[in-house]
């Protein structure tokens, strides 16, 4: 609840203004590592409110006051995150290009690197030449890509798998969310996936597992909060990338294509992985940062 600075509260608890509120709940973040602790305040209050976050800047500018019961839970979040508690589980949902996904624990939170993956995936889908091309992402976790695909090709037909117990109560709930009448979700998993599609798929894409077994991330969001099967892949990071490339050989058709997200010193090693087992054109391609982060290849 917003109020004017001289409109009275009923309740014992001591309202602040939100300008004030803000102040702190920067000065705490940013001691606390966080990076965009603008951001990330604005946002908390916004949660908070029920309002956007152009709305809290503007009423941190006029001197509203936040009521303190409303005051009191800002509080909570905020500490939480400086706990290094993934902003996204605090509000409950994350952005992916045009669609606001619900998350929380046990499901990877999409990240903006991604959605240059999807664009991929979305560009071949596309280009396909058929009217009704099919697209399979694999190990969907929240259902971002599949879910962008739907939606951005409507006259696609798109399988998504997970099978992860957590991911998939978060998974269910984004496609019912969403409504794509083309997206079809199933709990199973990848390396037996869709087998009534063998040679019939357009896209094959994922975001797989592909940090090293040995590698601990650096953020503490991605380390303490993300499940592991989401992010460890192996030795090398790429025993689900090497299931896929079989995986996708079995269900596109001649001409389909395989979109594979990865870390930025990955690229080489995929490419040859693919080449070896009979793909062909094998690139990898930067994200808007200009990292390696996505590699293609066209089956023949």
């Amino acid at each position: 609840m917003l109020t004017s600075p001289h409109s009275s509260d009923p309740r014992p608890a001591a309202p602040t203004s939100v300008a004030a509120a803000l102040r702190g709940a920067v000065d705490r973040l940013a001691a606390a590592g966080v990076s965009d602790a603008v951001v990330d305040a604005e946002l908390l209050a916004a949660h908070v409110l029920g309002v956007g976050r152009g709305q809290v800047q503007a009423a941190a500018i006029r001197g509203d006051v936040l009521d303190g019961d409303r005051g009191a839970h800002y509080g909570e979040l905020v500490a939480r995150r400086a706990s290094r508690e993934p902003l996204q589980h605090l509000i409950g949902t994350a952005p992916f290009r045009h669609l606001e996904l619900r998350v929380g624990p046990g499901v990877f939170v999409p990240r903006p690197e991604t959605e240059i993956v999807a664009q991929f995936a979305i560009d071949a889908l596309s280009a396909a030449a058929s009217p009704e091309p099919i697209a399979v992402d694999l190990g969907t976790g929240s259902g971002a890509i599949a879910l962008a695909m739907a939606t951005e090709v409507p006259y696609a037909r798109v399988f998504a798998a997970e099978n992860s117990v957590d991911a998939f109560v978060w998974t269910k709930e984004n496609f019912g969310a969403v409504g794509a009448d083309n997206a079809q979700l199933a709990f199973i998993d990848l390396a037996q996936a869709f087998p009534e599609l063998d040679g019939t798929v357009s896209v094959v894409v994922s975001n797989p597992p592909y940090v090293p077994d040995a590698a601990i991330p650096r953020d503490p969001e991605v380390r303490l909060f993300d499940p592991p099967a989401a992010l460890y892949g192996g030795t090398d990071g790429l025993d689900v990338v090497r299931t896929l490339s079989t995986v996708g050989l079995r269900l596109a058709h001649p001409g389909g294509v395989i979109v594979l997200e990865h870390g930025e010193w990955q690229g080489p090693a995929i490419r040859d992985i693919l080449t070896d087992d009979g793909w062909r054109a094998a690139s990898t391609h930067p994200d808007l940062t200009m990292r390696d982060r996505v590699t293609t290849a066209v089956r023949p």
